[in-house]
C-alpha cells in the first residue's frame, strides 16, 4: 500500500464514521448552545471580561480538538486489535508514511470542530478581525501537537476496549484543570497546577479571540516538554509493538 493510498483510506474511514460526528462535531456543538445560549448577553463571565459566548466558543474549540486529535488512538488500537498494523509493515509502507496519514487525519478532524464551532459562535454574535480568527486558529493548531503525540501513545499503550474511558476521563480531567468551564484565578494551587498542563496553554491559544496575552515563555516550554516526552515514549512504544510481531 502506498502512502498516498494510506492517507486517502484514512480520510474515508474517518470521516464515514459516525462516532467522529458524534464526539468531536455534535457533542461540542450541543454543549456550546446549551450553555453559551442561555448565557448570550452575559458580557463578563466570571469576571473575565470576556462574553459568554466568545468565553465559550473558544473553550469548547480547545476541548473538541483534544477529542478530535486524541481519536487518533482509539483507531490505531483498534488497528493492532485485529493485526491491522502487522499487515501494513508486510507492505511497501513506511512507519513515517504511516503516522504522517494518522497525523493529517486528526488535523483535519480538528480543523472541521473549529470550523463548526466558529459558525456556532458567529451565530450568538461572536465577531472579531480576520487576522485575530487566524491567529488564533493557527495557535490552537500548534497547541495540539502534544495531543496528537499522546493520542499515538495510547493506541500502542492501550486495547480498543479501554481507550475509549481512557480518553473520556484524560480530556476531561484537561478540561477541568485546563480552564475549559471556568476561567483559572491567576494565583493559588490550581493556578500551579493548570500552567503545568498543556490543555491550560491550548485553551491559552485559544483565547487569542478574546484578546489573550497567547503563551509566555513558560508556556512554550510547557508545551515543548509534553511534545519531546510523548513523542519519545510514541516512538519507543511503537518499536517495541513492532518487535512483537
Amino acid at each position: 500500500m502506498t502512502a498516498l493510498a494510506y492517507t486517502r483510506y484514512e480520510l474515508l474511514r474517518t470521516f464515514r464514521n459516525r462516532r467522529f460526528f458524534i464526539f468531536s462535531l455534535v457533542f461540542p456543538l450541543i454543549l456550546y448552545f446549551l450553555i453559551a445560549g442561555p448565557n448570550r448577553n452575559e458580557h463578563d463571565l466570571g469576571g473575565s471580561g470576556i462574553g459568554a459566548p466568545l468565553y465559550f466558543m473558544v473553550g469548547l474549540a480547545a476541548f473538541g480538538t483534544m477529542n478530535a486529535v486524541l481519536a487518533g488512538g482509539a483507531r490505531i488500537a483498534a488497528e493492532r486489535s485485529v493485526g491491522w498494523n502487522r499487515q501494513l509493515r508486510l507492505t511497501p509502507l513506511t512507519p513515517r508514511a504511516y503516522f504522517r496519514a494518522k497525523v493529517i487525519t486528526s488535523y483535519l478532524m480538528a480543523c472541521s470542530t473549529i470550523a463548526v464551532l466558529y459558525a456556532a459562535g458567529a451565530s450568538l454574535g461572536v465577531g472579531m478581525p480576520a487576522g485575530r480568527w487566524l491567529h488564533m486558529t493557527w495557535m490552537l493548531l500548534l497547541g495540539l501537537i502534544p495531543f496528537v503525540a499522546l493520542g499515538i501513545v495510547f493506541g500502542h499503550l492501550l486495547t480498543s476496549d479501554s481507550i475509549g474511558p481512557v480518553m473520556g476521563g484524560t480530556t476531561a480531567l484537561f478540561a477541568f484543570l485546563g480552564g475549559v468551564w471556568f476561567p483559572i484565578s491567576s494565583h493559588g494551587a490550581l493556578h500551579v497546577i493548570a500552567q503545568t498542563l498543556p490543555s491550560y496553554w491550548l485553551v491559552q491559544a485559544a483565547r487569542l479571540g478574546a484578546g489573550g496575552p497567547g503563551w509566555s515563555g513558560t508556556g512554550w516550554g510547557v508545551m515543548a516538554a509534553w511534545t519531546v516526552v510523548l513523542v519519545a515514549v510514541a516512538r519507543q512504544l511503537y518499536r517495541r509493538d513492532t518487535q512483537r510481531v
